[in-house]
């Protein structure tokens, strides 16, 4: 069974000052084109093929699935929807991972047994091998 795993697109945009605010759905598309690679590598201790779902929100919304990525345009609060996938992900029997740095998000999906790991996990690169320098926690809150 893959692993699903869900990325707080406002959380992982938002974790570096790079002027995401200018183009939000420009940098969601970007953040996306980054994850379809992690897809077939897998992420966080976690091998591929892995299921990855970008959740969007606001001004992102619309931002179109590319191979490997699926994209879910969150009608509402994008944390209430992320909550929804990790729920309904772990109570299919799915190991399930949350990509972000929102404490209370983080607090919300781990009652429902998700793993949390921060932005750093995704952030400006393709496979788990690669890094950033960025701290995981910037912009918490």
């Amino acid at each position: 069974m893959r692993t699903l795993v869900i990325v707080d697109a406002a959380n992982v945009v938002g974790s570096v000052p790079d002027g995401w605010w200018r183009d939000r759905r420009g940098a969601a598309e970007r953040l996306r084109d980054r994850l379809a690679g992690s897809a077939a590598s897998g992420v966080a201790g976690h091998p591929g093929p892995i299921e990855l779902v970008l959740v969007v929100e606001g001004a992102a919304r619309g931002v179109e699935p590319v191979p490997g990525v699926r994209v879910e345009s969150a009608s509402g609060s994008g944390d209430d929807r992320i909550v929804e996938l990790a729920s309904s992900g772990r109570a299919a029997g799915r190991p399930c991972v949350v990509v972000t740095a929102d404490r209370e998000l983080r607090r919300r999906v781990e009652a429902y047994g998700a793993e949390c790991v921060g932005p750093r996990t995704v952030r400006g690169n393709s496979s788990p091998s690669g890094g950033t320098t960025h701290a995981e926690g910037y912009g918490e809150d």
